[in-house]
């Protein structure tokens, strides 16, 4: 792997910033996609920023590298933002309906996305055994001080899921993981196939509107949205049926709601 020039990086994307933020959208494309050129992993999200103008085919998945920068260079101040700026509540609303549809308490619980770990400690009477998973160090050094987690992970989601060979579990959470994916079967394929039939799956997504007629896109905040027809498609796929599907509002952006969903879902067997 060839060493970026950073200089050259960070000159390439300010000027791609300052072409979006000035509206000339071809030149901030073109500015983008040197970015790219220069540095083909995409630590910046070039390729999501592309996709929110409107511009070519929305990828699979956010970058690799663009998530795990994005969220090591957050993760100090990571729990203030989210919480207290966006009003993100997610993990508080995913404990009130399975206290409500009376599911629990659980064995093992694995959690896809931990962060520093809001969902965990939420849920950490309900389950004996916690495993969180997160793209991030920093997070989860974070989680880790918690002492929440009897096992965490440094790893993408979806190659945990696909490399994964301990116990079975029968909750699996992913809260704030969908923003970040756009095609879901390997997601839904995954945690089929790591969970106990009649486990639990919960998860939170961004919607976008039926009226669209696309599966996903990638939002005008880099986020993916997915429709309820798309993500009740590929859950009945991989085998899963729904238990409850909520509109919820996942968190404030810019001083409005982001509609989206509160999923639950039960692996058939």
């Amino acid at each position: 792997m060839k060493k970026i020039d950073e200089e050259a990086l960070a000159e390439a994307y300010n000027r791609a910033l300052a072409l979006e933020k000035a509206g000339d959208v071809d030149a901030a494309v073109n500015a983008y996609r040197q970015v790219l050129e220069i540095d083909p992993e995409d630590h910046g999200g070039a390729a999501v920023r592309i996709a929110a103008m409107g511009r070519g085919e929305s990828p699979p998945k956010a970058p690799d590298a663009y998530v795990e920068t994005l969220f090591d260079q957050h993760a100090g101040s990571f729990e203030d933002i989210l919480v207290e700026q966006l009003g993100y509540a997610v993990p508080v609303m995913v404990r009130q309906r399975l206290q409500a549809l009376e599911l629990g308490p659980f064995k093992r619980m694995l959690d896809l996305g931990c962060g520093t770990g809001l969902t965990g400690g939420t849920l950490r009477d309900m389950v004996d055994d916690i495993t969180g998973i997160d793209l991030s160090e920093n997070m989860v050094e974070i989680a880790h001080e918690k002492d929440l987690y009897e096992t965490l992970y440094v790893a993408e989601v979806e190659d945990f899921l696909e490399d994964n060979d301990d116990e079975p579990f029968d909750l699996v959470t992913a809260t704030d993981v969908l923003p970040y994916l756009g095609a879901l079967e390997p997601l839904f394929f995954g945690a089929a196939e790591n969970m106990v039939p009649g486990g639990i799956f919960v998860f939170s997504s961004e919607t976008l509107p039926a009226s669209d007629g696309r599966p996903y896109v990638v939002g005008p905040h880099q986020r993916f949205l997915h429709s309820e027809a798309y993500i009740r498609t590929r859950l009945a796929d991989t085998g899963f049926e729904i238990v409850e599907i909520s509109e919820i509002n996942v968190r404030m952006q810019d001083g409005h709601p982001s509609p989206g969903h509160l999923v639950i879902a039960r692996l058939r067997g």
